[in-house]
């Protein structure tokens, strides 16, 4: 079988997997539609953005949805390292390659639902996006880009940790990083030091990308920044699981 064929096995696996834990499932797809529905349906009002909160907030809870995600992706990463299925795998001669990316692509495919619910509870609550097709093929590209990101750092961080349960923990700042961002209000309304930290996080260029296409109105210099730091993310995420993944297997 070809390394691509292999990865059509590993990522057949791990979707039967989640469909056995609904717990990560709530968190993947569920959580994000309960946090937008506390923040836009019950909080909105509190945010003073100069627009309709769910229009402000729907391209931050986008990138939330990524992220919440992340956690069983690192749990399943490191279940598959301490439970002795790699040897398993070595025997069948499965290509190492495509353990890693059947989590990335599973990851990924995850996230689209998420973000597609979260899009379908945002129409529901009044968003009214301004966006053309190309603005929307530009959102799937950089939610594509940034899944993709977010995926291998975290395989990466699930190789590195030591056991199961410390996997999970090591998404958590991943998932905290959105809060300290301008999803949920802008940075220029936050103290000193809060401020620039959310000016100049990586998650933050991404989701004023997604704010600029969905208000067709989309800024070619955020843009870049937001592709570098996926990019390199990406890169860096990559390049770590590769080795982690050689020294431990």
């Amino acid at each position: 079988m070809s390394a691509q064929a292999h990865s059509l096995v590993m990522l057949r696996r791990n979707f039967k997997h989640l469909a056995r834990n609904p717990t990560s499932v709530f968190n993947a797809v569920l959580m994000p539609v309960v946090v937008m529905l506390m923040f836009v349906y019950m909080l909105g009002d509190a945010f003073d953005v100069g627009v309709n909160y769910v229009d402000y907030a729907t391209p931050g809870l986008m990138l939330l949805a990524v992220c919440y995600g992340l956690g069983a992706t690192a749990t399943a990463v490191s279940s598959d390292m301490t439970k002795g299925i790699i040897n398993r795998f070595k025997v069948m001669d499965v290509s190492r390659g495509a353990v890693l990316t059947g989590h990335v692509v599973a990851s990924l495919l995850t996230n689209l639902v998420a973000i597609a619910a979260i899009i379908g509870v945002a129409f529901l609550l009044g968003f009214d996006p301004s966006a053309g097709f190309l603005d929307w093929l530009g959102v799937l590209g950089m939610v594509v880009l940034l899944g993709f990101a977010a995926g291998w750092l975290t395989v990466a961080l699930g190789l590195a940790a030591k056991s199961v349960e410390t996997a999970g923990l090591a998404a958590v700042p991943l998932i905290m990083l959105p809060f300290f961002s301008s999803a949920i209000a802008p940075a220029e309304k936050m103290g000193p030091g809060l401020r620039q930290f959310a000016e100049y996080q990586p998650f933050t260029p991404v989701i004023e990308t997604l704010r600029g296409l969905l208000e067709g109105a989309p800024s070619a210099g955020t843009a870049i920044i937001a592709i570098a730091w996926c990019v390199g993310i990406a890169l860096v995420g990559y390049l770590w699981a590769r080795s982690t993944f050689k020294k431990r297997a």
